[in-house]
């Protein structure tokens, strides 16, 4: 469990104690077609399409619960994790957490791919993930899904063209 503390500011801000911030690792999964595969969550402040990937439960590394997530969610039971590529962290309430705290993993598949998730449907909508599909650039620009980070195609673009920086960025929600 992390927190992070915030100050007073005076003119009637009060100090918010501790957030509970879920720890937590996503893949940005891609094919041969250059093709990224989302997950839609569904929230009540709406739906977002995202990375697969999940918390990370208590013992695990970074690696160990990718490796876990992505055989839940998509049925992936041996991916290449590749480099770290990005950190964010957001707020937003969600069961007994204030935010989260995502590191994210290049993934590569070959082309051909199709999501098969060990966890049945029911336990998906549980965790509030209702589809999984593969999305091109194109796609992205011409339907412009409510995506988190709302930024991901732009990075998407960037990590594609192979100018991608060797530290990994920290980047807005």
């Amino acid at each position: 469990m992390s927190s992070i503390a915030h100050s007073t500011m005076g003119c009637g801000i009060h100090r918010m104690n501790e957030l509970n911030i879920r720890e937590a690792v996503r893949g940005l999964v891609v094919d041969g077609l250059g093709r990224t595969l989302l997950v839609r969550f569904e929230f009540t402040a709406g739906t977002r399409w995202a990375l697969p990937g999940g918390g990370i439960d208590p013992g695990e590394t970074h690696h160990q619960a990718l490796r876990r997530e992505l055989a839940e969610e998509i049925g992936l039971h041996t991916p290449d994790i590749g480099v770290h590529l990005w950190n964010r962290i957001y707020h937003l309430r969600f069961g007994e957490w204030d935010g989260q705290r995502e590191q994210v993993y290049a993934i590569t598949v070959p082309t051909g791919f199709e999501p098969q998730p060990v966890f049945s449907w029911e336990q998906l909508n549980a965790e509030r993930v209702f589809e999984l599909r593969w999305w091109s650039i194109e796609e992205l620009d011409h339907h412009r899904p409510p995506t988190a980070p709302s930024g991901l195609v732009g990075l998407l673009r960037c990590f594609l063209s192979g100018d991608w920086p060797t530290e990994p960025l920290s980047i807005d929600p």
